[in-house]
């Protein structure tokens, strides 16, 4: 597998700002310019280009915006966040919080053949839970269900309720659901430090401790170390962070949040991921049966034309890419509806081609 480059000699950490830096001499730069202006003049059909952003060996080398748009604005991150949850799960690990071969933590599951399901299997989109990703109100879709219709207010216990359809870990189906089963276990670990039951959750004193909890992770542990001033993360009524969709945060701080994982989970001299979690991330279990065919590691995306690649992938064309071949990381923000996202796509692997491999 392709190793994770490291900080370049005399490249400052972009904790507190991103270092910028000129196109170098072995960069395409027609082709640069090429596929930014694609992306820039993206045809109203096809939906808006709001934030495009290049960093190469550790500095901003290309940036653009679009309507009503600048690198202070935030912006939805839709299943970018999935990833994000990612790391949490990771840290809980590294913190010995989190066993992901261990069954999850989930009371909907207990005395069922639910218990069987662990956090790797998870991390997967391999629970076996029925689960509809539609993103169009058209046909039935448990996730617009989840999140604006009878499980907004509790997202977790509306993806856990629904029923096994196949083996834990057997049959791999994306679903925003299992994110957000993941999110309430991760804070349930989390604040067990505080309450030895953890079925104390239940209570409502204990949800808002719950959401209050996961805040301060969230900032402390990742938000924080990265310099992500602007990500804002959001909660369900009972306090379970939406990790399947819902941070908000700036082109710049989505770039800081990949170049976490380009770095092998170090951050200016610091492990905040455990050794091997970037690798877990990226190492394939499964291919999207739709075109382009994108791989999927655990809660990670994978290029399978890119070497070594892992991608955070969100609604209207969120795009966070990963390219360690090329110590690259590209990040793309929009509103670009899925029908038309298709030529998208091509714009933004001539933009990656354009950087040696």
């Amino acid at each position: 597998m392709i190793p994770f480059p490291q900080q370049p000699s005399g490249v400052p950490w972009p904790t507190e700002e991103w270092p910028e830096a000129a196109l170098g001499a072995d960069v395409d730069h027609d082709a640069v310019a090429q596929a930014l202006r694609e992306i820039r003049e993206t045809p109203p059909e096809q939906g808006v280009s709001l934030a495009t952003l290049v960093v190469h060996h550790g500095a901003i080398v290309a940036e653009q915006y679009g309507p009503d748009t600048d690198r202070d604005t935030t912006l939805i991150s839709w299943s970018v966040a999935k990833s994000m949850t990612q790391a949490i799960i990771g840290m809980l690990v590294l913190d010995g919080r989190i066993d992901i071969d261990a069954p999850v933590d989930a009371p909907e599951f207990a005395g069922t053949d639910k218990a069987a399901i662990t956090m790797r299997d998870l991390l997967a989109m391999k629970s076996g839970l029925e689960f509809v990703e539609d993103y169009v109100d058209d046909s039935v879709s448990h996730c617009l269900e989840m999140l604006f219709g009878a499980g907004r207010s509790d997202h977790a216990r509306y993806a856990a309720t629904q029923q096994l359809l196949h083996a834990p870990g057997a049959v791999w189906s994306y679903s925003s659901g299992t994110t957000n089963i993941l999110s309430r276990a991760a804070s349930r670990a989390w604040i067990d430090r505080h309450r030895a039951d953890a079925d104390a959750l239940a209570d409502a004193d204990a949800l808002a401790d719950a959401q209050t909890a996961m805040r301060e992770f969230l900032n402390t542990r990742l938000f924080g170390p990265l310099g992500m001033q602007s990500a804002e993360p959001k909660f369900d009524d009972v306090g379970t962070f939406v990790g399947s969709s819902y941070v908000y945060a700036t082109a710049r701080d989505f770039a800081r949040f990949a170049t976490l994982y380009l770095r092998d989970g170090v951050w200016d001299g610091t492990r905040l991921l455990p050794t091997g979690w970037a690798d877990y991330a990226r190492t394939e279990v499964a291919v999207d049966p739709d075109p382009p065919h994108f791989g999927y590691g655990a809660h990670w995306w994978i290029w399978r034309d890119q070497p070594g690649s892992l991608a955070a992938h969100g609604y209207e064309g969120q795009y966070v890419i990963v390219l360690p071949e090329r110590d690259l990381v590209i990040v793309h923000l929009g509103k670009i509806p899925a029908d038309v996202r298709a030529p998208l796509l091509p714009k933004l692997t001539r933009l990656i081609e354009a950087f040696p491999a």
